[in-house]
C-alpha cells in the first residue's frame, strides 16, 4: 500500500514550508515538527491546556504539533503555536495573557527555533 501522507490542504502546505524553513535556516525543530504532522490522523497530537501549564513557564515559546484542547487552566503567559485550537483553548490562552499562533507564524518570527519548545 502507497502512503499518502495528510489530505487537509493546509496541513500538507505547512509541512513543506516548515520543511523548506528547515533547510534554509539549519533548524532541525521544524523538521521533526514536520515529521510529527505526518503521522497518520489517528496518531496526531492532541495536547491539552493543563500539560502545557505544567511544562513551561512565564514567557516561555511552545509548538504543539496538532491541537490544542481546553481542558485544564493556564495560569501563565505562554505563546503557543499549533495547526488548530479549540474555542475553549483560545479563550484561556488569551485571558491568561498569551498568545495563540499559527505554527507557519511562528517559523516566520523565528525561523532557527531557538527557545521552542516542542510538547507532545
Amino acid at each position: 500500500m502507497r502512503r499518502t501522507g495528510p489530505t487537509n490542504y493546509i496541513l500538507r502546505k505547512t509541512i513543506r514550508e516548515l520543511r523548506k524553513a528547515a533547510r534554509a535556516n539549519k533548524a532541525a525543530i521544524w523538521r521533526y515538527v514536520a515529521e510529527l504532522l505526518e503521522r497518520p490522523a489517528r496518531r496526531r497530537v492532541v495536547v491539552n491546556i493543563y500539560k502545557i501549564n505544567r511544562y513551561t513557564s512565564d514567557g516561555d515559546v511552545v509548538v504543539v504539533p496538532g491541537k490544542v484542547l481546553g481542558v485544564g487552566k493556564l495560569d501563565h503567559k505562554v505563546t503557543i503555536a499549533a495547526v488548530s485550537f479549540s474555542l475553549v483553548a483560545l479563550e484561556k490562552v488569551k485571558s491568561a495573557g498569551g498568545r495563540a499562533v499559527h505554527i507557519l507564524d511562528l517559523v516566520k518570527e523565528n525561523p532557527t527555533g531557538s527557545r521552542v519548545k516542542v510538547i507532545i
